[in-house]
C-alpha cells in the first residue's frame, strides 16, 4: 500500500450492526470509507469485551480495502499471528500492553502486516519516541479506551509533538474516539491523518438504508478539510 498524508476516514465496526458485520463493512466502504477499523477489546486490558480473530477472518472477504485491527488487548504476542492470519492490514497494539512493545512491533511486521503502537490519553507521546523506525501509525486515544460512544479528550498538543517527532517518516497519525464533525478539523491541523470515527458515521443509518454513512462520512470529511457545508 503507498502511504500518503490525506485524510481518511476509517468507521469502527464497534458502532455497527454485529448481526450484519459483512453487510456493515460493504455498506460503509460503498459510502466512502477508506479503512475499516475493527476494535478489538478482551476485558482485561479495557472494560469491555467485543470479539476476536475469528470475527476479523470472517468480515475480511466484504472489505475491500484497509482492514485497521486495534488491540486493545494484553498479553497481545500471542496473537498477533492470528489477527495477521485472519487479513489484517494494520495491527496496533498499546504501549502498555506488554513488557516489550519494540519487540511488539517487530512481531507485527515480522507476520506481515503494518505496525501500530497506540498511546492512551494519559500516556506521553515520549513513550514512541524511539519506535518510530519501526512503527507505521500511531494511534492516539482521545477517549479512555473500552468503550464506544465517549467525550472527545482534547489531545492537539500530543498530536502536534507526534507530527514533529515523526518529520518525514511514514508513520500515519490516527486519531481514534469521540471524532466527529465538531472535533476533526483540529486534529487534522495538529498533523492526523486517519479518523476512526463509530457513532458519528453510523449514526441514522443501516444496511438497507446506508445513504446516512455516506452523508456523515462526507461531513467529517469535510469539516476535516476545512470545508463547512
Amino acid at each position: 500500500m503507498t502511504f500518503d498524508r490525506s485524510i481518511k476516514i476509517a468507521p469502527s465496526i464497534l458502532a455497527a450492526d454485529f448481526g450484519n458485520f459483512g453487510a456493515e463493512c460493504a455498506a460503509v466502504e460503498a459510502q466512502g470509507a477508506d479503512w475499516v477499523h475493527v476494535d478489538v477489546m478482551d476485558g482485561h486490558f479495557v472494560p469491555n469485551i467485543s470479539f476476536g480473530p475469528t470475527t476479523c477472518a470472517a468480515i475480511r472477504p466484504h472489505i475491500k480495502g484497509i482492514m485497521d485491527v486495534h488491540l486493545m488487548i494484553s498479553p497481545v504476542d500471542p496473537y498477533i499471528d492470528a489477527f495477521a492470519q485472519a487479513g489484517a492490514d494494520f495491527i496496533t497494539a498499546h504501549v502498555e500492553a506488554g513488557p516489550h512493545i519494540h519487540r511488539t512491533l517487530q512481531a507485527i511486521r515480522g507476520a506481515g502486516a503494518k505496525a501500530g503502537v497506540a498511546l492512551n490519553p494519559g500516556t506521553p507521546a515520549s513513550a514512541v519516541e524511539h519506535l518510530l523506525d519501526i512503527t507505521d501509525l500511531v494511534c492516539v486515544m482521545t477517549v479512555n479506551p473500552g468503550f464506544g460512544g465517549q467525550k472527545f479528550i482534547d489531545m492537539t498538543d500530543k498530536i502536534r509533538t507526534l507530527r514533529a517527532m515523526i518529520g518525514d517518516r511514514p508513520v500515519h497519525i490516527e486519531i481514534d474516539g469521540g471524532v466527529d464533525v465538531n472535533t476533526a478539523s483540529g486534529v487534522v491541523q495538529a498533523g492526523a491523518d486517519v479518523l476512526v470515527a463509530g457513532s458519528a458515521v453510523f449514526r441514522g443509518g443501516s444496511v438497507s438504508n446506508p445513504t446516512p454513512y455516506g452523508d456523515n462520512i462526507r461531513a467529517i470529511r469535510a469539516a476535516a478539510s476545512g470545508v463547512y457545508v
